[in-house]
């Protein structure tokens, strides 16, 4: 399922972004070996700044599994400003109606093969759908992408095959480089729809991939926390937030563990601080 994040609704899904940027430190920097910029396990460059749509899957368990940029070619890119030696010395394409589309991967280690909903090839045809969609909404009516070879046969035989291409493929440090061109039509999202069976809006609102992904959170902090039986106490404190209907009932319930902490360990009173709802999902 697509979220697209851009420099108007970022403020809501800081924490996705994080998460992304996570991603694609595993992917290009830890898998793939690139020369990229990692800084406390997040991969991002300058163009990261410059409010580009960030076109983000997020799993059933609230997972980033998948990611995409696209960024107006009116203003610095990575073709213009990277990887201009592709083009042999013509200028970028510069056009409000052409896009790039860069960065993109997917979570290899959450994900498996074939063609299952779960599966690398479903999640990278959904980002796809998800671009193209959302370009072809904006006006947009081409998308150039800077890919190496094999991301060009993934294309291929996808349904999303490039009909052209700028300049000729040029060695990049570990990677060779080329400059793919790809029209935002109507033919090619049904193309990949049709390879990968995807018939339903790929789309999720803003709420709905909120809520999502503070589920993966909530799971992500039970699974953390050292799963010993719950005391008496412990059982207590879930029963009372569990029952609790309004604000003040919950901050009474915190600050009731706040006078009891002498009888938790630090882990334990952290946990039902930060997380009280990771205690009822275990009970």
């Amino acid at each position: 399922m697509i979220i697209v994040i851009d420099g108007i609704n970022q403020h809501k899904f800081k924490d996705v972004l994080d998460e992304m940027h996570k991603l694609r430190a595993r992917v290009f920097g830890d898998r793939l070996g690139w020369d990229v910029n990692i800084v406390d396990g997040r991969e991002r460059d300058h163009f990261d700044d410059l409010h580009p749509a960030h076109v983000v899957s997020i799993n059933d368990e609230g997972n980033v599994v998948g990611c995409m940029r696209l960024l107006q070619t009116t203003g610095p890119h990575m073709l213009s400003d990277v990887f201009h030696s592709i083009l042999d010395g013509e200028a970028p394409i510069r056009s409000a109606q052409v896009w790039e589309a860069t960065r993109f991967c997917v979570d290899t280690k959450k994900l498996g093969r074939g063609r299952g909903v779960n599966s690398v090839s479903y999640v990278t045809s959904e980002v796809m759908i998800g671009s193209f969609e959302y370009a072809k909404t904006a006006g947009v009516l081409d998308s150039i992408a800077v890919i190496d070879p094999v991301m060009n046969r993934v294309l291929q035989r996808s349904g999303n095959a490039p009909y052209d291409y700028l300049g000729t493929a040029k060695p990049m440090g570990k990677v060779v480089a080329m400059a793919a061109l790809m029209d935002c039509s109507e033919e090619r999202i049904s193309g990949i729809r049709d390879y990968a069976g995807i018939e339903h809006d790929v789309f999720l609102s803003e709420d709905a991939a909120l809520e999502l992904f503070e589920k993966s959170k909530v799971k992500a902090n039970a699974a953390n926390y050292d799963h010993q039986p719950l005391s008496q106490l412990e059982k207590y404190f879930v029963e009372q937030m569990n029952a609790a209907t309004s604000k003040e009932e919950v901050e009474s319930v915190l600050k009731l563990i706040e006078a009891l902490s002498d009888r938790f360990t630090p882990e334990q009173k952290n946990a039902l601080l930060s997380s009280p709802r990771a205690f009822a999902h275990e009970a």
